[in-house]
């Protein structure tokens, strides 16, 4: 054991836990965006399933992906057997790829944990081995040139899938003039999708902690077509008897919990007989969203929903002409003035920084010091619920009256509207594949904080540079996967509210497409130990889906372009940072 290199164990630690949580702010909010934008699921919803999700993700095939991160992009033998050289090489990538991912989550600009890690590893590499060490070509699968074909190819494949599962829908569903039975009917068939991608994950190619790489090919496609199967016969048990009940019959006595009922509710006589039938709205802008924009910024949908809103809101900014920077602060006080009518813990907390603003003079001042003692607690605790009550719907619309506003009513205004009877039937199928989406976000991105923590952990515990081949243990699965999860909850918000809707118009059919399409991808790179990027592969399926709508007005290309510019310099910038840092340390002068 190397204790006199305890220190950089620790610190490896410190920096391996802040990559996962600035994963779980950057890449899950990410992940999780389409669902929350679609409404399918609210956040806080969507910070409980991701929280399971990516656990048993990262807990049961994320040893694979770690694997490519720790051993195929710098030889094992490179070190030489020194596995303090090696535990430095590890933490510094960990220290550059964690450091650039914490600037940009900060700043709102949504980059690749996965690529800024290994361009990270690359650098350090070349700082310490030299460029001829790094696995620069395809390595079976492993090296530099397969990772980064990622980079163009996930993207692009995501695309496909999500807008061929959107336009089976669109197809079989949305172009009938009765689509609302079709939506019902052809459910359990989007559930067998769902549910089979799900399992196969699992089985196929298996994970190395459960045993199943060693299962006979009949084993997997039994266990992956039974299971898939069987979730589309629950699904036409259970689901379509509720859903017809509360959709075709229009009853609006019938509540969640009588899905157990089975086909019995087909045969109940209506209780209730509604006008409508008892759905959410899904429509992207609402009247209850009004906080960051004005209610014509949205185009035909809000026309429909509160015309004579939109002629008010129109008045107003004709009267008063405000500039930019005016525009965001009013809506930023909009959401605050909503938060501090919280009773909540939140609540006060907000309302013990109002009212107790830091006083004249220095910090240490006496009273300023006083003061502290009540800012203190209260800071944290708006630190940690303040993403648990930020609008993302009234964020990712704009501000009406400035450049991004006229965007997002010209990406709207160019994507149909469908009934949300049908896209109601669709949210349940969406809240299945966001949480597909989310295991396979677990299983493959795990392996970027995972890996190079696994490394430092068992150099430093054997003193070996070759234990960086033994199986990484399942107890730092679970730590950085709850780590992911916390970066998720409190700072998820951040970068979810630039994505979604900021993208192209989103609702629970488009949502589902586009989850299951970025699913697919990822657990095809998955399988082949090939780390991808999960914020990509659903960025390319957002775009894939968009473009289903026939025109290109309907997907933000600017904002597209800003995330593709963020890819590309997360390269340089991360591989700079990683092979600087490891080179002053590495030939820093010291006394022998």
């Amino acid at each position: 054991m190397l204790d006199q290199y305890t220190y950089i164990f620790v610190i490896g630690t410190f920096f391996a836990l802040l990559d996962a949580y600035n994963n779980g702010a950057n890449d899950v909010a990410n992940a999780w965006a389409t669902s929350v934008s679609s409404r399918s699921i609210s956040y806080r919803q969507a910070m409980v399933f991701g929280t399971i999700f990516e656990m048993l993700g990262a807990i049961t095939v994320g040893a694979r992906t770690a694997d490519t991160i720790k051993n195929g992009i710098i030889p094992n033998d490179a070190f030489k057997g020194n596995a303090g050289v090696q535990m430095l090489a590890f933490t510094c990538a960990l220290a550059a790829a964690s450091t650039w991912v914490m600037w940009c989550t900060r700043h709102s600009a949504h980059v690749s944990s996965t690529y800024s890690l290994i361009s990270a590893v690359a650098g350090v590499g070349v700082a310490t081995v030299g460029a001829s060490q790094v696995q620069w070509g395809w390595n079976k699968g492993k090296g530099l040139g397969a990772i980064f074909a990622g980079l163009g190819m996930a993207p692009a494949i995501a695309a496909g899938f999500g807008a061929t599962i959107f336009m089976l829908i669109k197809l079989v569903v949305h172009m009938r003039k009765n689509p609302v039975p079709w939506a019902i009917y052809t459910s359990p068939f989007f559930f067998l999708i769902a549910g089979t991608i799900c399992t196969l994950s699992i089985v196929y190619k298996g994970s190395p902690n459960l045993g199943l790489n060693k299962k006979p090919a009949w084993y997997v496609a039994a266990v992956t077509m039974g299971t898939g199967g069987g979730l589309a016969v629950l699904a036409a048990l259970f689901f379509v008897p509720y859903v017809h009940a509360k959709i075709i019959k229009k009853d609006a006595s019938v509540k969640w919990w009588m899905f157990i009922m089975g086909p019995a509710l087909l045969k109940r006589p209506v209780v209730a007989v509604a006008d409508e039938a008892v759905v959410p709205n899904y429509a992207v802008v609402q009247e209850e969203d009004d906080l960051f924009q004005s209610p014509a910024s949205a185009g035909s949908d809000v026309d429909e929903i509160y015309p004579a809103e939109k002629d008010k809101s129109l008045a107003t900014h004709a009267i008063k002409e405000i500039s930019y920077k005016e525009l965001i602060a009013e809506g930023d006080e909009k959401l605050h003035a909503k938060m501090l009518k919280n009773r909540g813990p939140l609540g006060w907390a907000m309302r013990t920084l109002r009212d107790n603003p830091m006083g004249a003079g220095q910090l240490y001042e006496l009273h300023n010091m006083k003061i502290l003692l009540k800012r203190v607690p209260a800071t944290v605790v708006c630190g940690l619920l303040y993403g648990l009550h930020y609008d993302i719907h009234a964020a990712q619309t704009g501000v009406h009256g400035t450049p991004e506003g006229a965007r997002m009513e010209r990406v709207y205004g160019a994507a149909k509207k469908y009934p949300n009877e049908v896209e109601h039937t669709y949210s349940f199928v969406q809240i299945l594949t966001a949480c597909t989406a989310s295991f396979a976000h677990g299983a493959n991105d795990i392996g970027n904080s995972v890996g190079p923590w696994a490394v430092i952990y068992s150099a430093w515990k054997t003193g070996d540079a070759a234990a960086a081949k033994l199986p990484v243990p399942v107890w730092q699965l679970a730590v950085l996967a709850a780590t992911i999860s916390i970066g998720l909850i409190t700072y998820g918000y951040n970068i979810m509210k630039v994505m979604g809707n900021k993208i192209t118009y989103h609702s629970p059919s488009r949502g589902c497409s586009m989850e299951m399409g970025a699913a697919i991808t990822v657990l095809v790179f998955s399988q082949f130990s090939l780390p991808v990027s999960t914020s990509m592969c659903i960025t390319g399926a957002t775009v894939g889906v968009g473009l289903c709508n026939g025109t290109l007005k309907a997907v933000n290309f600017q904002r597209v372009g800003l995330l593709v510019l963020a890819w590309i310099a997360t390269i340089p910038i991360a591989g700079t940072l990683g092979g600087v840092t490891m080179g002053l340390f590495l030939n820093a002068p010291h006394f022998f």
